[in-house]
């Protein structure tokens, strides 16, 4: 599947099993990776703590689509994923949001 900066797409992330798996919200920041790839901040629903690098994604900060529940986005959690694991998109940040 293909991605821009700035979309926010959940993933299926397996564990060391592989049998298990488990759905996760991620921001992509950097697209045109070698070998189908793409750098992503990790989003999480558990918005009751803040550190200093995590901040808070509203419904009014997508462009087009929707935000499923307010969330952060967990910076220092950055990290590159396979575009293999992308179920869908939900669409995508404001620019000014994503800058």
């Amino acid at each position: 599947m293909e991605v821009k900066p700035g979309e926010l797409v959940l993933c299926e992330f397996y564990f060391s099993d592989f049998e298990t798996s488990k759905r996760r919200p991620v921001v992509v920041f950097k697209d045109n990776l070698p070998f189908n790839d793409f750098v992503g901040v990790p989003v999480s629903s558990k918005i009751n703590q803040l550190h200093a690098d995590e901040f808070l994604l509203e419904p009014v900060d997508m462009a087009d689509g929707v935000l499923p529940k307010r969330s952060k986005i967990m910076v220092r959690k950055t990290f590159v994923i396979s575009k293999h694991v992308i179920v869908k998109k939900y669409g995508a940040l404001m620019p000014a949001r994503f800058a």
